[in-house]
């Protein structure tokens, strides 16, 4: 058949499939065409004005066209072979291999495919189904990362530990604002074996570096922490192969449920809310709710599989002391013979510590709080720097809750905002600075005083914070009568002498006669 008659009929076998309800995206599929193809035959509505349109088409002399047997053979032997792979292997074959695009490639490789009828075939995985496990017999546990928004509408990502009891679909999920490690990710479990009443035998786990360092070929390597405690309670362990999570589908339905029924548009407050309004959904919604495959209402299954669980009781659970090491004054530490990055502030002078922990081939920092500051990897080298760019900046106040602050001291806040916005245009490297001195000044001054400096900067176009100290610096200095009370509210004052003057101030002078002076 010519190419001719073929464009022809796949136009007619379109149009057919059209007419007949079924989508554009079926059609490609059906095809192997691009849906914009289809979508541009499906345009043409007249048979004459297709013909048209292939009789001016003209045939072009393909460049890679003396290698179409070689492109055929491999796509024949190994159909999911990509262009970009098929390019490689002309210029290893060809040594004269013209120097083309590699979307020149693309077209060849799709039109031999086309030409020949060898679509790219994906490897399909077979599955089957499988029984329902017996009661107490497993759980399964994975992670979850969200991006949230608060009330002022900036971003807080929160992470998530979600347990599901595989019979009954009974379901668990604890929230965090630190990335899990493998002592929070204990306490989890332990709050989650709580809230299930006892522990299935068996947990099934994804390969996370919380759990496992390496897969050994079966010999599983734990970190410590989660080895201690996986033997103190004795249940069962089972790890998924890489890049599997059909292998524990309910906990993965379960994280996508989460993410979707309850935190879909929820603002964030603070975790602590966010943990009990998670427990009130899943006992509304999550728990209560029959579940889509079974159609049977989780909780009531629950009560059925509790006598099947092994009884939870308080146990110690022995944690390694993390090491204390000393913060330098550019926010680093030493460790091994390297220099480690610290987000910046965590020096706060003279005998700032942090406590670090070794997990795998990570260490994990701590503030002496036990929060965890950041993380890095562990270098093998000596005498590196190993620098987290995001640590460069200070954090702990954002810039958005500093002009909040400065305004509300203000009896005119939309005054402040047009100072701060103008702060904003010419120095916009400063603006926290700039920020941290004005609500200095506003928190020590009268707010009568405040506004007036406003009012001047203002008038006279004066836009940055160390002038609008100065001004209500004057302000204050022509309220009061004593010169050396200028400042007051900014300065501290000081009183070194114990108001006890000192001895060498109470000497007295000698004095002269002023006949003296006459007899000269």
């Amino acid at each position: 058949m010519t190419p001719y008659l073929s464009k022809l009929m796949i136009y007619h076998q379109v149009h057919q499939l059209s007419r007949d309800g079924f989508s554009i995206s079926y059609i490609s599929k059906f095809f192997g065409l691009n849906w914009r193809t289809v979508k541009r035959l499906l345009s043409i509505e007249d048979d004459r004005d297709y013909e048209k349109y292939l009789q001016s088409c003209s045939i072009k002399n393909k460049v890679l066209e003396p290698y179409e047997s070689f492109v055929k053979s491999r796509v024949e032997l190994y159909r999911d072979t990509s262009s970009a792979q098929m390019h490689d292997w002309l210029k290893e074959h060809f040594t004269d291999f013209p120097a083309v695009s590699p979307k020149t490639v693309f077209n060849f490789v799709a039109w031999i495919r086309q030409q020949y009828h060898l679509p790219k075939t994906d490897e399909v995985r077979i599955y089957a189904m499988v029984e329902e496990t017996p009661y107490g017999l497993q759980g399964q546990v994975d992670f979850g990362v969200y991006n949230m928004r608060n009330s002022q509408g900036k971003r807080v990502k929160v992470y998530f530990l979600t347990m599901v009891l595989s019979r009954s679909r009974y379901k668990y999920v604890f929230f965090s604002k630190e990335p899990f490690t493998a002592h929070t990710a204990i306490d989890a479990h332990e709050n989650g074996f709580v809230f299930l009443e006892g522990i299935p035998d068996t947990l099934v786990y994804d390969q996370d570096r919380v759990f496992m360092i390496d897969e050994n070929n079966g010999d599983l390597i734990l970190t410590d922490a989660f080895k201690n405690y996986q033997q103190q309670r004795g249940f069962r362990l089972h790890f998924c192969r890489k890049s599997d999570p059909q292998s524990k589908g309910k906990v993965e339905n379960l994280v996508k449920y989460v993410k979707q029924n309850f935190l879909y548009n929820r603002t964030f407050v603070d975790i602590d809310l966010l943990n009990s309004e998670a427990l009130a959904w899943l006992a509304r919604t999550a728990n209560e709710l029959p579940h889509s495959f079974t159609r049977k209402r989780p909780v009531a299954e629950w009560e059925i599989e509790k006598p099947f669980l092994r009884p939870f009781g308080p146990v110690v659970i022995s944690r390694p002391d993390a090491v204390e090491y000393t913060v330098r004054k550019d926010n680093s530490f030493s460790y091994k013979g390297n220099f480690y990055s610290l987000p910046a502030g965590t020096y706060k002078g003279r005998g700032s510590k942090v406590l670090l922990e070794k997990q795998g081939t990570c260490i994990v920092l701590y503030d002496l709080q036990h929060r965890e500051l950041c993380r890095h990897l562990v270098s093998a080298g000596r005498g590196e720097k190993i620098i987290n760019n995001d640590h460069r900046r200070e954090k702990s106040q954002a810039i958005i809750e500093l002009e909040e602050q400065f305004c509300s001291l203000l009896a005119d806040p939309q005054k402040g905002r047009q100072l701060v916005s103008a702060i904003r245009q010419d120095k916009p490297r400063y603006v926290r600075d700039q920020l941290m001195i004005l609500v200095q000044v506003a928190s020590a001054t009268t707010p009568q005083i405040v506004d007036d400096a406003l009012a001047y900067c203002q008038q006279h176009g004066i836009n940055g914070a160390g002038d609008f100290k100065a001004i209500v610096a004057h302000y204050l200095y022509e309220q009061t009568d004593e010169p050396q009370q200028q400042g007051a509210g900014l300065q501290l004052t000081l009183n070194p002498l114990n108001n006890q003057p000192p001895d060498q101030a109470l000497i007295q002078p000698a004095t002269s006669s002023i006949n003296d002076y006459d007899m000269f």
